[in-house]
This record gives C-alpha cells, structure tokens and sequence, in this order.
C-alpha cells in the first residue's frame, strides 16, 4: 500500500502549477468579464482611492474561478471533503461581490460575514481551545465559547484581509506567504485535501500577483480580499498539528496572519481613541503610515511582505520549542507589535 505522503511532490508541484496557468488564463478571462458587466473602480470615488485610471475588480472573480475549475477538474475528491468550508466561502464571495458593485452599509456587511461564519461553524468547522471541564465550566459551555471564539476569528481575519489591501501587490503577496508557510506545515500531516487546496491557492496567488502587482491589471476588491481572509481563517482552523502539542502550536494561525491582524488592530484601536468610525474608508493604515515616514511605495510593500516571512520563521521555530517558552516568546512577539503600534500611532498623529 502506497502512503499518501509519498504522493506528496508529485501533487504539491503540480497543483501550484495548475494553479499558476489557470490564474493566468483565467485573470485575463475575469477582466474581460469585469469590464463587460462594469465591475470597475472608478477614480475619485471615495478619498481615500489615488488610482487615475478606471480598474476592474476581478481579483475576486479570478479567485474563485481557479477554486472552481482547479478543484472540480483536478481535485475532485478534495472538494467533495471541504464542502463545508467551500460553501460558506462562496457565500462571502457573493456579499462581497455585491459591495463591489454597489457599497452595502457595513452593518450589512458585518451581518453578512457573521452569518457565513455561523454556517461555517455548523458545518462543523470550528476551534476547540476551550477543552472540557476548563476552569470548571457547566455542562457544555466550552462548546458554545469555541463556537463564539471561532466567528470573532473568523470575522476579524475576513476583515483584515480587507483593510489590508490598501496598495498594489500588498494584500497578495501576504496571502502567498501565509499559504506558503501553510504548505509547509501541513507537510508533515496527513490532511491531503488541505494540501491540496493549499498548493492550488498557492499558484493561483502567483497568477493574481501578476495582475495585481504595481501598475495593477486590477485589484482584488472585496470579493478577493474578504474571500482571501475568509477561506485562510477556515484553513487555518482546519489545520489540526499531528506532532506537536497544541500548547506550542495553537498561535501558529495568529503568527502565520500576523500581519494583516496587526493592521486592522492597528486602524480599529486607533479609531476608536481618535473618535473616527472603523469602518470609515481612510489613509491610516500600515503601508499609509510607513509611506508617511518617508519610505516610497515599493519599499511600505516590502517591508510589510519581509515583515510576514519573519513572523512565519517565528511561528515554525515555536513550533520545536516546549510550551512554556514558545509561549514566553509568542508574548514578547506581541509586546514588540504593542510598540511598533504605539510608535505608528504616534507618528500618524505629529
């Protein structure tokens, strides 16, 4: 009998590969679409957009498409074991699409993620941090906190995807990392079907980069970025560790999306001490505050993508430590973000 992990070289190269030329072929295919059914962003339609030429939002499209054609077509069995996770995705792709046609107030937007999120758990996809009989906790409390634990994770990692994506080429480069890192770890499990869609988002982020990169094509839109957040928050629940304990490895997702989780702590914590609504479009986001300091555009980008490889370099290195340090340093790594937030706060406000 064959071990499927001896299948493993074989279908991660040639997923990517899938992925790579169907994001291709198909990214020009959905600014096609794009622009035949006037899903465009407009210059000068919010303050906060400088772009000055009209780009269609088919980052989304193409997305979704590749999922589509690559799984049903080259990883059938896959997608028949992550329905669960594929359908509520598709629900967030469908609400997201519609904002971008046509701006839905947030608190439609925010009901809207809740719910797939809510699905999602009912399904049956969830955390289970909170173990039985914890802190002496009735009955099957713990149940419902993992259930509460997993929509705020959900819904925050959606969102921060979105509030990300606020530069060329920024939003993609830090899904390709943390697909990157989750490819490698997921390696060492047993979990194909995870793999699989992994290396098939993993050549499809090269396909969207090339696109998406300065000057974009066009840009993710909600559709891409809420469908991105979504789908890497639902994966990294997935993800179960096989060879190490969970005490070491239960921050892995948070380090592994630290980047984008940093942003949006970045924009709502100081919002909120300034008065502004959180979910008002502005240019106080990381790459805003970086490019504020002097840096140019390419240099903000960089630095937030080398920012996401280090934390992922950070998040497998905990992975081989025992629990009391590796959860010492997961510490530290959040008290240098506390400073770096408290040092771009402050720069924002001179």
């Amino acid at each position: 009998m064959i071990d499927s992990r001896d299948l493993y070289p074989w279908f991660v190269f040639s997923n990517i590969l899938v992925g790579v030329v169907l994001s291709l072929g198909l990214g020009w295919l959905s600014i096609r679409i794009a622009r035949a059914i006037r899903l465009i962003d407009m210059p000068g339609i919010l303050p906060h957009k400088k772009h000055g030429t009209a780009t269609p939002l088919a980052g989304g499209l193409t997305l979704v498409l590749v999922l589509a054609v690559g799984g049903f077509v080259f990883n059938y069995t896959m997608m028949l074991e992550l329905w669960p996770i594929l359908v509520p995705t598709l629900i967030i792709f469908a609400m997201a699409l519609w904002d971008d046609y046509k701006r839905l107030p947030p608190t439609v937007k925010f009901a809207g993620q809740i719910s797939a999120a809510v699905i999602l758990v009912a399904l049956g996809t969830y955390v289970q941090v909170i173990p039985r009989g914890v802190l002496g906790l009735p009955g099957d409390i713990y149940i419902y906190l993992n259930y509460l634990i997993t929509i705020l994770w959900i819904v925050g990692v959606t969102n921060a995807f979105n509030f990300i994506d606020s530069m060329d080429g920024l939003v993609v480069g830090v899904q390709g990392i943390a697909i990157a890192f989750l490819i490698l770890v997921s390696l060492g499990s047993d979990q194909v079907s995870l793999l699989r869609i992994l290396t098939l988002l993993m050549g499809c982020s090269v396909g969207l980069y090339y696109f998406n990169m300065a000057p974009a094509r066009y840009f993710m839109g909600d559709s891409g970025a809420q469908t991105t957040g979504f789908l890497l928050a639902a994966l990294g629940i997935l993800y179960t560790p096989q060879q190490f304990p969970q005490a070491s490895s239960w921050f892995l997702p948070i380090l592994i999306l630290g980047v984008p989780i940093f942003d949006t702590c970045l924009v709502v914590f100081s919002r909120l001490r300034h008065g502004t609504p959180v979910y008002q479009a502005g240019r106080d986001h990381t790459y805003h505050r970086l490019v504020s300091l002097g840096l140019d555009t390419n240099r903000a980008v960089a630095i937030m993508h080398v920012a996401a490889i280090l934390l992922g370099c950070i998040a497998f290195i905990l992975l081989n430590l025992s629990p009391v340090p590796a959860n010492i340093v997961f510490a530290f790594v959040i008290i240098v973000g506390v400073m770096i937030y408290l040092f771009l706060d402050k720069q924002h406000e001179g």
